[in-house]
């Protein structure tokens, strides 16, 4: 059996996989604290992730009805760009400042504007530094906390502090790397000199991790914390990744031609890549995969995090919340939303804040305001599949994961909203599911390749596939069209 782990923003969820039965044995998750206040600031505690997976842990593996001790390897994947700093004892000397963290949007542009600007950022690092990154959470702690930075040993990522939470190694691989700024997505090596101009003071010999390849093991799980979680001796613990990385190995996302969509807490489009890609736009991310190649990739900031903040300010369950929905026209008979509630990156609004638009006597009900918000952030992941180019032009089916992707109306409507058929992985919590396909892969890889793993455990929901509706499609893009109009007269975009 294998075990993949997702530590994600709202909780941390663990997946019993059997590769022989092709199955899984069972699942389990435990919710997350999110710690916000209004500058955007975004943090948790790390210790919260390790008692969730602990949690999790115990009752994935009761509901599996197997001895721990039949586990051969564990996967983990991670919500990306989070700054965990540790000290010489391996604590923690602050909160983990968060992806959604947009506190430190100061400290990007000056980072920004030291490495070269834009094209200085892509000559050095193969993409363009964004808030959120770890580069600029490293120089808000040096700019604000002193003595806090004065003590850092170790800078690690969520999925690098479980692996070494699990392992005691201090590793990292090429895919969640990415997502740093100080790493150099083309020839997947760290920047020293970049990191210098970030942290003059910290060696990034002591407090980086050690690089590992993705079949590579980042270490066997620890004897004490083995004997604690029931599981035999020598279980490797994989590179794991992060975890859009590890949600494109989890819908068989591993060759060109193919488009991952989340609608998670956040929203990313990602497509596969046999060489780095330089892209038109500073927006689009360059980042590797977890599984070798490229993995260019946008992130919106504002999907199920917007329309769970629309869905609780009304007292709606998720089952009203639809029937809501349901019930209002495209369009929503005019009312308009722009959902930055948590600033946005893509566009790169940091400091933007939710706007309604369109409020009339007539239109402003309650299912008007809860179907803008859903097509709103649907046409933000439009926005950004555009910014793709011929990677997402060639794309014949959208796979589509996350939360809010178990909903058939919101299927349907980013099969409208693209004009590209949509379909579900059986599983759409994609990245637990990749990160045991990797764990797999990494014990396995003498016998067997990823893509068979991925041929094995990847299964399409065939009951969830939408077609566009060409009328709904037409529809659509008048209503974008007044979305893209509203982002340009109030943030700037261009047309």
């Amino acid at each position: 059996m294998y075990v993949g782990v997702d530590c994600g923003t709202q909780s941390t969820k663990v997946m019993v996989v059997d590769v022989e039965s092709e199955r899984i044995l069972g699942e389990a998750s435990r919710p997350h604290l999110l710690v916000e206040v209004d500058n955007g600031r975004r943090e948790q505690p790390p210790a919260d992730w390790l008692s969730a997976f602990r949690g999790a842990f115990q009752e994935a593996v009761a509901k599996a009805g197997i001895d721990a001790r039949g586990v051969r390897a564990i996967g983990v994947s991670g919500q990306q760009h989070g700054m965990v700093a540790l000290d010489a004892q391996g604590e923690p000397v602050h909160p983990a400042k968060l992806w959604c963290d947009t506190e430190t949007a100061a400290q990007n542009a000056a980072l920004v504007e030291r490495l070269g600007g834009e094209a200085g950022c892509l000559e050095k690092l193969g993409l363009v530094l964004q808030t959120g990154y770890t580069a600029s959470k490293i120089a808000w702690l040096r700019e604000t906390h002193p003595e806090v930075y004065g003590r850092i040993d170790a800078l690690l990522l969520p999925h690098d502090y479980l692996n070494f939470w699990l392992t005691g190694e201090r590793v990292a691989e090429a895919g969640d790397a990415s997502g740093t700024g100080y790493f150099d997505t083309r020839t997947r090596r760290w920047r020293e000199d970049v990191f210098a101009e970030i942290a003059p003071e910290l060696d990034p010999e002591r407090v980086l991790p050690r690089l590992i390849e993705s079949r590579e093991p980042a270490g066997t799980v620890r004897a004490d914390l083995a004997r604690e979680l029931g599981l035999g001796d020598g279980v490797l613990v994989a590179s794991g990744g992060g975890d859009n990385m590890l949600g494109a190995i989890g819908t068989g996302n591993i060759f060109p031609g193919m488009v991952t969509v989340s609608l998670g807490t956040s929203g990313t489009v990602c497509a596969y890549a046999d060489t780095p890609v330089i892209a038109d736009n500073a927006m689009v991310a360059n980042f590797c995969a977890s599984h070798g190649g490229w993995l260019p990739l946008i992130c919106t900031m504002n999907v199920t995090s917007a329309t769970t903040r629309v869905r609780e300010l009304f007292g709606l369950d998720l089952q009203t919340f639809g029937k809501r929905i349901a019930s209002a026209p495209i369009g929503a008979e005019g009312v308009n939303v722009l959902p930055f509630f948590n600033g946005e990156r893509v566009p790169a609004l940091p400091q933007a804040t939710g706007t309604f638009l369109g409020l009339t006597s007539l239109n402003a009900t309650q299912a008007n305001l809860c179907r803008a918000v859903v097509e709103s952030a649907t046409f933000g992941l439009r926005y950004g599949l555009e910014l793709l180019g011929e990677l997402a032009e060639s794309t014949s089916q959208i796979r589509l994961i996350g939360g809010g992707a178990k909903s058939p109306l919101w299927r349907q409507m980013v099969a409208d909203i693209t004009a590209t058929p949509v379909i579900c992985p059986q599983i759409t919590d994609a990245a637990a599911l990749g990160a045991a396909i990797q764990a797999a892969w990494c014990d396995r890889q003498a016998n067997d390749s990823l893509d068979a793993l991925c041929a094995r455990l990847v299964h399409l929901d065939e009951y969830s596939l939408a077609e566009p509706v060409p009328a709904s499609v037409e529809a659509y893009d008048g209503v974008y069209a007044r979305y893209r109009r509203a982002l340009a007269k109030h943030h700037g975009v261009p047309l």
